[in-house]
């Protein structure tokens, strides 16, 4: 679990509730690849622990319109869920232009592509190390009670 302040505010600290069932550069991987499953386009991992210390990775990931991005946060949020991991919270889920899922160490932001050229998040992380996902070991992923239902499993 990860401390710190809320802007503006000295007396008072939030607390991220991830549960540590992943590591974080796992969790950021697995998201990077259930993305990559769902045709996610330009996919990059920025390890900002030390510039930004309130997280140690953000996932940028770019969707082609709002299904597709909808589509992403619902592969992400349903198998990450199976795997025990929760986001803290989502923003963004209705509009599907920008959404951003806090899973505290890990910040996942799915954007569409005129979203990500107007936002320019890689240029303001171009300086932080970028993790190669693929490279990575994954954690178990399993699928959702009800897909396994579904598949007569």
């Amino acid at each position: 679990m990860r401390w710190f302040s809320c802007p503006g505010s000295s007396d008072r600290a939030i607390l991220t509730k991830r549960r540590p069932t992943i590591r974080s550069e796992q969790l950021a991987a697995a998201a990077a690849w259930l993305a990559d499953q769902k045709k996610a386009q330009d996919i990059r991992i920025y390890d900002v622990g030390e510039e930004l210390q309130v997280a140690d990775y953000f996932v940028v990931i770019t969707g082609l319109n709002r299904p597709h991005v909808k589509a992403i946060y619902q592969e992400l949020h349903v198998r990450l869920k199976a795997a025990g991991e929760i986001h803290a919270r989502a923003e963004g889920a209705d509009t599907a232009w920008w959404v951003l899922l806090d899973y505290g160490d890990v910040v996942v932001h799915i954007l569409q592509s005129e979203a990500r050229e107007y936002y320019d998040l890689d240029r303001l992380y171009q300086t932080c190390r970028g993790l190669e996902w693929p490279s990575v070991d994954l954690p178990e992923l399993p699928e959702p009670a009800q897909h396994r239902r579904a598949a007569g499993e």
